[in-house]
């Protein structure tokens, strides 16, 4: 028994510091490169203003209460994969404000909805949400970001989309599901066995990931990209006066909004 509560303690603290290890990295990644694009353009400001912060604030409210309207979608997944559309204010901020600012808002929704709700999945959802939301706006934003035109904002969210989909699948079928096995003790066979209940064609771990994991991750992003579309434009005005670095930047290189 002392034998099990140490390994149990273990993996819980191995966990701990994968979140926050892929925490710093995501943000590293961000904040390298739009220091590197704020180098390119000639605009010498703070990554995170006082404005900026203050968007980040309200962005991240609205993120988590899309987060906790979440969802099961018994006829693709398992009811403990829930979908909800707390990337839209996410990737409508990484857009307007930098992938700095996305990765924050993201974060910043996990927090607050731990601390509203908690978690049901010993954190491993938690994770899942948050690095997964990360592999959609990061490559979506940092692509509109050299060029912000209605055509680079179109493939910057298919772009964003695909590597959703193949990074999201590939990291639930290599970690998640096998740490949410461990630390939530359910076994893996038994959630295999909830996928094959909906989809027949599920018999292992690369089955479900293929056939229930992909799925739900491609409706959330093309659910996510969809209405960023719709409603960033209406939106620009109000966000170009909360970052006036947006449309100095716009204009120093020639970049226009999508419209």
């Amino acid at each position: 028994m002392g034998n099990g509560l140490l390994q149990s303690i273990a993996d819980n603290v191995i966990f701990v510091i994968v979140c926050v290890s892929v925490a710093a990295a995501l943000f590293l990644i961000a904040y390298g490169t739009e220091k590197a694009m704020q180098k390119k353009s000639g605009v010498k400001e703070r990554i995170l203003t006082t404005r900026k912060i203050t968007m980040i604030g309200l962005f991240s409210a609205l993120a988590v209460i899309l987060h906790m309207l979440d969802f099961p979608i018994p006829f693709l997944a398992p009811g403990f994969y829930q979908m909800d559309f707390s990337e839209i204010p996410a990737l409508v901020g990484a857009f307007a404000f930098g992938p700095v600012a996305g990765v924050m808002i993201e974060f910043c929704k996990i927090l607050l909805k731990l601390v509203i709700k908690g978690t049901s999945t010993a954190f491993v959802g938690d994770l899942a949400n948050f690095v997964i939301g990360c592999s959609l706006l990061l490559p979506a934003s940092i692509l509109y970001m050299f060029k912000k035109t209605k055509k680079r904002a179109i493939v910057s969210c298919v772009a964003g989309s695909v590597i959703m989909t193949v990074f999201g699948s590939a990291f639930n079928g290599i970690y998640l599901l096998p740490a949410f096995a461990k630390l939530f003790g359910m076994p893996m066979d038994a959630i295999i066995a909830a996928g094959a209940a909906i989809n027949g064609s599920i018999s292992n771990v690369t089955t479900f990931v293929i056939f229930a994991v992909a799925p739900m991750n491609i409706v959330k992003s093309v659910a996510a990209c969809g209405v960023t579309m719709l409603i960033y434009k209406p939106l620009s005005p109000i966000l170009k006066y909360a970052n006036p670095a947006l449309e100095r930047r716009n204009v120093s290189t020639g970049n226009a909004e999508p419209s």
